[in-house]
């Protein structure tokens, strides 16, 4: 490894550029280059793409942490499914303080995943089924042990010293000994870490600290240092090379910094949202990496507290930024008092329903990302619908999602219905984030163990990140070791090998719901218009497009539903997607849902 490299450098070969792509510098005859990107097809807007969180996906060497062999021998999974592209979770070396999110080398796979010579072999392979491949770029922050900022950590005068943002002490105050991750009382400002906490970490040895949006682990690059800037549009395009379609591009948002004071205080994440030159900064990635490549790449912010009007101008279509945005408003609805997830409220069918229809629009001039679950969310089944109408409530928020303009997501394990962990200790948990609030609501505010336990259980990111369940068998086949988290003991009724190919599974039903985004141009070009929109139960989309219309028409509830409650009549056509098997001439089945019911209709 080099310090002065853009990243410590990887001593493999320098791979070839992939099938079909070329890379030009920026000022390659970019007219030419731009008109040839766009003729060619925006696959992603008629796109459905499949997140594969590698340490929980599958093992193939028997350590108990799932790897990219793993991911290789399960490809047909994919292949059946019907998807367009897999958004790959970081695989990138790292120390694992956040599974992956805090990276401590660019350039090279973490060897509990495999090797780049195994990432080339996966690219290849899903390029030969057909399947693009989405890297999780995260760029905000660093590993506190990459090269760069071990070497910041030298002193003040170091070479990435300013790769990272680093203050004094707040003037005139007094700071007292404190643990790791707690505050000493003269941090630079009163921001909290998303993991609860400062977002302040002391260097003892500069008498500085440095900012950490996230983990004390976690770094954030100081975006104002052309240096940094361009290090990271190399290692991209390193990555393109590689032969990768794109980017999946986490908490993006947040790498340009605003003006603050030592008075500021609250979430970091909050402040730093949208900042002065985000989309200097992206503008200006779009022409050093993304204009540069003849293939057409899928860009997708990821972009918690961003606005409508926000979204629109990152994602517009004249802006030349990104392609689509991951919001969070919808996901944040059952948040409890002062945002906190952790102690949840009941969730309004008609919040969901107009956050929906609302976040519809930014597809009018820019696009969106359809989603309910991934790795930072519980399973949708369980926190949404009811697990005694697993088929039905988990088939039924998936066709609304996918009902709607956008990409649509599917986070692996939910083309299943895999549930919550429903752990019961705390020291069954291996997340850093729910393990922080933990300590800080219970170790160090006192609360009732019991209360917190309860929004541990419901909201912790954990609950998406038990092994996927691929057989009854041992580990839910997952793995011949020991598995890194606990597998969940209901494997023994939901797993692939019970599904795939059964006529009638949840797994059936969304290969149904990816042909059908493939077959049907209303689902991605169609106007929308939300009906009954007020209903606590019944959720109706309307699409149309040249004279076809598409009603989805969903029962959300665990009781039945009389048609008659709804505003008109359900207009009498096709029934493309169904939930459930229809009874021939059945009147009562004709005028009512039942329980989590969803229809399809195409006129």
């Amino acid at each position: 490894m080099t310090i002065g490299t853009p990243d410590a450098v990887n001593q493999a070969a320098e791979p070839t550029p992939a099938p079909g792509s070329t890379r030009h510098s920026v000022a390659d005859d970019s007219a030419a280059h731009h008109a040839r990107a766009q003729d060619e097809t925006l696959w992603w807007r008629s796109a459905v793409v499949y997140q594969i969180y590698p340490r929980s996906f599958a093992d193939s060497n028997g350590d108990g942490v799932g790897d990219l062999q793993g991911i290789i021998d399960h490809l047909d999974h994919l292949v059946a499914l019907g998807v367009d592209a897999v958004w790959l979770s970081p695989a990138y070396r790292s120390p694992m303080a956040d599974n992956g999110y805090d990276i401590s080398d660019y350039r090279d796979i973490d060897p509990v995943f495999g090797d780049l010579a195994t990432m080339d072999r996966l690219i290849a392979e899903m390029h030969a089924r057909g399947l693009r491949l989405v890297m999780d770029l995260v760029v905000n922050h660093t590993s506190d042990q990459h090269a760069w900022f071990r070497d910041a950590l030298t002193g003040p005068d170091a070479e990435h010293r300013d790769w990272y943002i680093w203050r004094d002490p707040r003037p005139g105050a007094t700071a007292h000994d404190a643990g790791p991750g707690q505050w000493r009382g003269d941090e630079p400002n009163g921001w909290v870490s998303a993991f609860s906490g400062p977002a302040w970490a002391w260097d003892e040895a500069s008498g500085q600290y440095y900012l950490h949006i996230f983990a004390p682990g976690q770094p954030d690059l100081n975006w104002e240092n052309p240096k940094v800037r361009q290090a990271v549009y190399t290692m991209m395009n390193w990555w393109l090379d590689r032969g990768v379609d794109g980017f999946r591009m986490d908490v993006i948002n947040l790498i340009s910094k605003p003006a603050w004071g030592p008075d500021d205080a609250g979430p970091a994440m909050n402040a730093c949202s949208v900042g002065p030159r985000l989309h200097d900064f992206l503008a200006e990635m779009n022409r050093e990496v993304m204009a540069t490549s003849d293939k057409v790449l899928m860009t997708v912010g990821e972009m918690p507290s961003v606005t409508l009007d926000e979204a629109a101008d990152v994602s517009g279509r004249d802006r030349h930024e990104l392609n689509m945005v991951f919001q969070f408003e919808h996901v944040w609805l059952d948040n409890g008092p002062d945002g906190d997830k952790y102690r949840p409220v009941p969730l309004r069918l008609a919040d969901m329903k107009a956050n929906m229809a609302r976040w519809a629009g930014l597809c009018e001039t820019g696009w969106n990302s359809l989603y309910l679950g991934n790795h930072d969310q519980p399973r949708f089944v369980s926190r949404w619908g009811d697990e005694a109408h697993r088929e039905q409530s988990s088939t039924a928020w998936a066709a609304m999602l996918h009902a709607h303009p956008g990409t649509p997501f599917i986070y692996q394990g939910d083309e299943l219905g895999m549930t919550d962990a429903h752990f019961e200790t705390i020291d069954q948990y291996r997340d850093v984030e729910t393990l922080g609030y933990w300590h800080q609501a219970v170790d160090l505010d006192g609360r009732d163990p019991d209360e917190v336990m309860a929004g541990v259980r419901y909201i912790s990111r954990d609950n998406a990140r038990t092994p996927v369940q691929w057989t009854a068998g041992d580990n839910a086949g997952f793995t011949t070791g020991t598995p890194w988290l606990a597998v969940n003991p209901n494997h023994a009724e939901i797993n692939a090998q019970t599904q795939v190919g059964v006529p009638g599974s949840v797994f059936e039903f969304h290969a149904a719901l990816c042909r059908l985004r493939h077959e049907l141009p209303v689902l991605t070009d169609g106007s929308i218009e939300l009906l009954d929109a007020d209903h606590p139960r019944l959720w109706w989309v309307r699409r149309r497009l040249d004279g076809v219309t598409l009603d989805a028409v969903a029962n959300m509830s665990s009781a039945p539903l009389d048609l008659a409650e709804a505003s008109q009549p359900l207009p009498e056509g096709r029934v493309v997607l169904s939930n459930i098997v229809p009874v021939a001439d059945d009147e009562v089945t004709a005028h009512r849902l039942a329980p989590w019911e969803v229809r399809w209709t195409l006129s």
